[in-house]
């Protein structure tokens, strides 16, 4: 069915939408033949088939928002915006048992709570605009949060993701890893990068980080922000210290919510410091919108030698 639309441009300079010579212009008229695209003034006019017009505004508006935000729209980008918009749309298939346990949906499969542990998260993480998710290794915090946090987006119920890490060392040295700070950093935020590869493309992943959609900084980065219309994520949080957790608390801005992850029994903070994982809990337990999920061996979903591990250590640490 033929349709047409309108969209309103006032504000913007052509040129950063249409590119130098119309160069954008052109390589959207020849991706999309069938549809008459006229630029006049203020205004984007199109017609067309209605599936065509569809993509077409939805390029044309993520090409608004980010020439309002960054005052640029680059050749990139707009390649991106037009690969993205023409791949194929996930799979669908009639409901399954375990489809109420869907957190988050990609193209090839979906990402379940696997355990009560990670359910409460999910439940909590609806209800309360702070999560303390707070339990031994291979529960599924991160991952689990991380899934939260993309689900939230894609439902436009946030703008942006924001993934931090404290960079404490485990016993090993910044300074003898191999080059730049950024590179030395990487491998603190490497876990945070592995969940969202599994749910979003490696070329959407791209696109939004370098666009800052989404980020992933060390926990030093966080200081003197107000993050609206976000969600957050610390990760690895009993090695914050008291300060540096008040400090990625109070970041948190209008319509944006919070998922702090961590461990108590796995603080690599020097023993002359206090972390602020567990006197957060103290501090917090008691105000409204702010929730603690307890997860526990029987939430492991990684190897099944690690709830064997888990639950030695607890006997020989009672000891």
């Amino acid at each position: 069915m033929t349709t047409e639309k309108t969209i309103d441009i006032q504000g913007i300079e052509p040129v950063i939408l249409f590119g130098p010579f119309d160069a954008y212009l052109k390589t959207i008229r020849n991706t999309f033949p069938d549809v008459q695209i006229t630029a006049r003034g203020t205004t984007i006019a199109l017609r067309g088939e209605d599936t065509d017009i569809a993509v077409l505004e939805k390029i044309f508006r993520e090409m608004i928002f980010l020439a309002d935000k960054h005052g640029e729209v680059l050749e990139n980008d707009l390649n991106a915006l037009i690969n993205l918009a023409l791949s194929p749309a996930p799979r669908t298939r009639p409901p399954a048992p375990g489809d109420e346990d869907i957190i988050v949906a990609t193209a090839d499969y979906a990402v379940r709570a696997k355990t009560n542990g990670q359910r409460r998260m999910v439940a909590e993480a609806k209800n309360n605009d702070i999560l303390f998710a707070i339990g031994p290794a291979g529960t599924g915090k991160t991952y689990t949060a991380v899934a939260i946090a993309v689900a939230a987006w894609k439902a436009k119920q946030v703008k942006r993701i924001v993934l931090a890490r404290p960079a404490v060392e485990a016993g090993e040295s910044l300074g003898f890893l191999p080059g730049d700070l950024a590179q030395k950093i990487d491998p603190y935020l490497r876990p945070l990068y592995d969940a969202l590869q599994d749910m979003l493309t490696a070329e959407k992943l791209k696109f939004l980080t370098e666009r800052r959609v989404i980020e992933i900084v060390p926990l030093a980065y966080m200081r003197g922000r107000t993050l609206n219309n976000s969600f957050i994520i610390l990760d690895e949080a009993q090695n914050a210290s008291g300060k540096q957790m008040k400090m990625c608390l109070t970041r948190l801005g209008i319509n944006s919510k919070a998922i702090i992850t961590g461990d108590v029994t796995q603080i690599d903070l020097p023993t002359t410091m206090e972390s602020g994982l567990p006197s957060a809990e103290k501090i917090l337990k008691n105000i409204k919108g702010i929730s603690f999920v307890y997860l526990d061996k029987s939430d492991v979903v990684r190897h099944k030698l690690v709830r064997d591990i888990i639950n030695a250590y607890e006997i020989h640490e009672s000891k």
